[in-house]
């Protein structure tokens, strides 16, 4: 008999926390080897090796700020040993390729997933232990085709198409050639991944949502059609929709691996995609209940498995993230480096509604729109407003330019010369040099800090760093999805449902609600489609703001080399502090961090060298 090859991944989901040990339980125990066939006699076996396939699935809470979906963007600055940060430099290439936060390549990673999915479909019904039942059989398969269906999704997201290989375990024994594959199509890999989980969504073994604690963290009908959404508004914008750049790359049977042609008939599927879940009453935006605009957008990612939450990475301890966003004055393990890039902090609104900054100019000055009721450049004592997770001292004097914003600004930034919350204490923190949090390398570079993945209302320095649920998939962005292909439909001409439009504006109007905001129309009330859209994608920028989208966005968006490359601004954090809690005036002027480089083979990550010259049929993305 043989032993199985068993890949050592922890498990992930919060579900599964009962497994801690990095131990594979197919390694030897005591005297004898657990062979292959012995696994399936016992249900405690068989579940082991259905939470191995689970295993590979990402820790968006834990890998937060070591994967690049924040860092190589406009919206972060954070440090140069980041993972990712050679995306930016542009010193990345087939044989230099940015690996996941366990340091895994991330092609490979998934494809062992995939495989161990496969192994455990193809054996789970020889378990001959009556306490399987065959429901709880059907759950485990379920849920591990929905595993293995969202290894193909993260795939597509950063190589395009990749090579299906349907139920097939590859044999890794077998000859070289035996174990070439081509790449498939974009629209063959899509079709894949939707037929899979529409597919699920009519299995009884996937509920319409969560309905019990032991439930929480699994595949749900809603997940499934969260991905389908997400997927195919990735689809109808311009990375995979007749994109030119793409043209000439074909498969070794001569198949064109991108769409060549654009059709906007796919911007109708993916509003039709997002409408499902709109009208499926389990979703609905988080509210506390008390119409506190700061309390429902911060809870939204601090109440877990609440409302808006369609499906998560599990229930985690926030010390990953807060170890990373919380100021290195507080001590207790703080070393805060997440910094907000001063585009960032520029997107969001007034309170008015009015975005002060419309653009900028070539030598990076901001162009102001005066009705804004902006001011740059000036300090004045203004009040602060009352939320958990900053404060101010009555009298303080601040920069103008942070006076009068959204509530979503100061929820999801903080700045120098305020306190950070921690529990009943607070501390005031200066980012200036040789403040209390500009003594070392484990500081903000921008100036900034990212506020909204800190449990405030936690001691982290007596080490209670909250939980939370991760919102890989939440409401907030299936509206977001719904409006913007709405709005491309009328663009292109596409005819849409009676009501969808009218429904995009709804939906947009109680997203802003929430968010403490009137409705768009009522703040640009004479504006066209285009720039709709426009309003449109930088309301994503702020509300999905740090949750691994503007990564994707950008560059399925392709204005990446607008938004991603050349000068990087922040505060001056060189100048010198007055004393460990003092900003200095000259603390704030907009200052170059870094200048960073995109081009266009940028937009898709490269085929590692290895998977080259280990599989011939394997066509490199373009530009590489």
């Amino acid at each position: 008999m043989k032993t199985l090859k068993f890949y050592k991944y922890l498990p992930i989901l919060g579900l599964f926390s009962a497994l801690t040990s990095c131990e594979s339980f197919l390694d030897k125990q005591e005297d004898e080897a657990l062979t292959f066939d012995k696994i399936w006699e016992t249900m405690g076996n068989t579940r082991k090796y259905w939470l191995n396939t689970m295993s590979f699935l990402p820790d968006d809470t834990g890998d937060w700020g070591d994967v690049p979906w924040a860092v190589a963007t406009d919206e972060a600055v954070f440090m140069p040993s980041r993972t990712g940060q050679s995306i930016n430099t542009g010193a990345w290439n087939p044989t230099n390729v940015p690996e996941d936060s366990n340091y895994d390549v991330i092609y490979d990673k998934y494809y062992k997933g995939i495989r161990e999915c496969n192994v455990f479909l193809q054996n789970v019904d020889r378990c001959s232990d009556p306490k399987a039942t065959p429901e709880m059989k059907e759950q485990w398969k379920a849920n591990t085709r929905f595993a293995r269906v969202y290894y193909y999704f993260m795939l597509m997201r950063l190589y395009g198409p990749v090579i299906l290989i349907g139920d097939e375990i590859i044999d890794a024994t077998a000859p070289t050639e035996d174990l070439y594959r081509p790449r498939n199509t974009w629209k063959e890999c899509v079709d894949y991944v939707v037929g899979e989980l529409n597919d699920l969504i009519d299995n009884p073994a996937v509920t319409d949502g969560w309905s019990n604690d032991t439930d929480k963290g699994l595949a749900t009908k809603g997940a499934c059609q969260a991905i389908i959404s997400r997927l195919k508004l990735y689809s109808a914008r311009d990375l995979y929709n007749g994109n030119a750049l793409y043209s000439g790359l074909k498969n070794p049977e001569g198949n064109n691996l991108f769409p060549v042609e654009y059709n906007a008939e796919l911007w109708l599927d993916a509003a039709k995609a997002a409408r499902v879940i709109i009208d499926n009453p389990i979703y609905k935006l988080y509210r506390k209940g008390n119409n506190d605009p700061y309390e429902d957008y911060y809870g939204m990612i601090w109440t877990p498995w609440n409302s808006e939450l369609i499906w998560t990475t599990g229930y985690k301890s926030g010390n990953k993230c807060g170890y990373r966003t919380a100021p290195t004055a507080l001590g207790g393990g703080a070393y805060g480096s997440s910094g907000v890039s001063q585009k960032q902090v520029d997107a969001y609104a007034m309170k008015n509604g009015l975005y002060p900054i419309t653009g900028y100019k070539e030598n990076g000055e901001p162009i102001i729109d005066k009705n804004s009721g902006y001011t740059e450049g000036t300090m004045s004592a203004w009040k602060y407003p009352k939320w958990v997770g900053t404060s101010v001292p009555e009298g303080t004097e601040m920069p103008d330019m942070f006076k009068d914003r959204e509530p979503r600004f100061y929820v999801t930034v903080f700045f120098s010369g305020t306190e950070w919350k921690y529990g009943t204490n607070k501390k005031m923190i200066s980012f200036a040099k040789g403040g209390n949090s500009n003594k070392s390398h484990d500081q903000t570079r921008s100036g900034y800090m990212v506020n909204k993945f800190y449990d405030h209302t936690s001691n982290s320095v007596s080490g209670q760093w909250g939980n939370l649920t991760f919102p890989t998939f939440r409401l907030g962005e299936i509206y977001l999805n719904f409006i913007e292909s709405v709005l491309e439909c009328k663009k292109r001409g596409v005819a849409t449902p009676g009501d969808y439009e009218q429904k995009a504006m709804e939906v947009w109007d109680d997203l802003r609600d929430r968010a403490g905001m009137k409705p768009i129309k009522e703040i640009y009330p004479n504006v066209s489609v285009n720039e709709l859209i426009q309003l449109c994608r930088r309301e994503r920028q702020i509300e999905l703001a740090y949750e691994n989208h503007r990564y994707f966005d950008t560059r399925t968006w392709m204005i990446s080399k607008q938004e991603d490359a050349g000068p990087v601004y922040g505060m001056n954090i060189e100048a010198p502090a007055n004393g460990s809690e003092n900003t200095p005036d000259d603390f704030w002027k907009r200052t170059v961090v870094e200048t960073r480089v995109f081009k266009d083979n940028f937009y898709l990550f490269p085929f590692a060298q290895g998977e080259l010259e280990r599989n011939r049929l394997l066509v490199q993305n373009y530009g590489w």
